[in-house]
């Protein structure tokens, strides 16, 4: 079988000094991350209606205020020292709180978490929730100075070409609020990632943009000419894996899969995710030999996830899947990459079943799989 030649996002860094802005550096691949319940919602009628004589700074204007530099303190004895620095955006107002999305790795490891807002006044934060397979986080604040919340615009209607800005902390709280232009370059793209303990989570899709995203930049918002936050940035590209240096390559984590989260994260606190326990590849990846003569899949058979390794009496397992079956829909679903897979499977919470659609060779089948499974984290 070949070998899947897809980015892969290993999270072993270490968190940067303070100029690092949050950074966590994936040498491996040249991949760098920049650093009563109400429920959020995203507004797709108004993300779809951006006016004709909208412009960076109108757009700007209307988010900068809820822009926040975000700061990571360890404890040394009995001080606290600032280790890291990142960036966050103020999203809602609710019970005398303000509530912050971020990146979880620039909070990663925290004794202590202060928010400097955009006025310069640094207030203390509390975590709500963090989540390190989404590499997103929810801090609280006290709502007394915060004048300006974010609006989620709908991730889903963005358009490749479209102008977007980066807003954030560049190199830290020194240049906050600093605002970058560029263009939506992709509006999925996947990255895999695997946890420090080897958890490998498969793939995570972002949207790719050419704006410039610098280390301290991690957990801003990526917003439309509407001034509406359509991802948090996470992430830039900045070799390749044969050591070319390149530009203009930073990713965000969409606002649709944001406002899940953070949902959750306020609700919870946590989120438990179900798992079919299976190891997969693309079936893009594997060679038209490998199809014919391993899986034996028909031709017309040119998208899915081949099953590699499944977990012994896992949900899988115990509903008959086999080494080399393709997956190729889930709930009726079309399932093209396990970025689709796991887009559709991580909808469910444990217990629940999903009926799975694949190939056994050149045959067809569908089988139920309850959740039994628990993702490691």
């Amino acid at each position: 079988m070949a070998q899947s030649t897809l980015t892969k996002t290993v999270l072993t860094g270490v968190i940067a000094g303070l100029v690092g802005g949050g950074v966590i550096l994936y040498a491996q691949k040249g991949i760098e991350q920049s650093t009563t319940q109400t429920t959020v919602r995203t507004t797709a009628t108004k993300t779809s209606s951006i006016a004709k004589n909208a412009t960076a700074t109108t757009a700007y204007n209307k988010v900068s205020d809820a822009v926040v530099s975000v700061l990571n303190f360890s404890k040394s004895g009995q001080n606290y020292e600032e280790s890291s620095e990142g960036s966050g955006v103020i999203y809602k107002k609710a019970d005398q709180s303000a509530f912050i999305v971020t990146n979880n790795h620039v909070i990663d490891g925290a004794a202590k978490i202060q928010v400097m807002l955009h006025n310069g006044k640094k207030v203390d934060a509390t975590l709500v929730g963090k989540d390190a397979m989404t590499d997103l986080a929810v801090l609280k604040i006290a709502s007394d100075n915060v004048t300006t919340t974010a609006e989620f615009g709908d991730s889903s209607k963005i358009a490749v070409g479209e102008n977007v800005l980066a807003i954030g902390s560049p190199l830290g709280s020194e240049y906050a609020s600093s605002v970058t232009q560029g263009i939506i370059s992709a509006k999925k793209r996947l990255v895999e990632a695997t946890s420090e303990n080897g958890q490998n989570y498969g793939g995570s899709t972002v949207i790719q943009t050419d704006a410039a995203i610098n280390p301290g930049n991690s957990g801003g918002p990526l917003i439309n000419f509407a001034g509406q936050v359509i991802g948090i940035n996470s992430m830039k590209l900045s070799t390749s894996s044969s050591g070319t240096s390149v530009e203009g390559m930073g990713f965000a984590i969409p606002s649709d899969q944001v406002v899940d989260v953070v949902n959750k994260l306020v609700k919870d606190g946590k989120i438990t995710r179900p798992a079919i326990g299976i190891g997969l590849v693309n079936l893009s990846e594997v060679t038209a030999d490998d199809q014919k003569s391993t899986l034996k899949i028909p031709d017309s058979v040119t998208g899915g996830v081949v099953v590699m390794s499944l977990t012994k009496k896992g949900p899988a397992d115990t509903a008959g899947l086999k080494k080399y079956d393709v997956i190729v829909g889930i709930d009726g679903k079309k399932v093209t990459t396990q970025a689709d897979l796991r887009e559709e499977l991580y909808k469910h919470k444990l217990g629940d079943t999903v009926t799975l659609t694949y190939y056994h060779h050149s045959n067809k089948k569908t089988v139920k799989v309850k959740l039994t499974q628990k993702l490691a984290s």
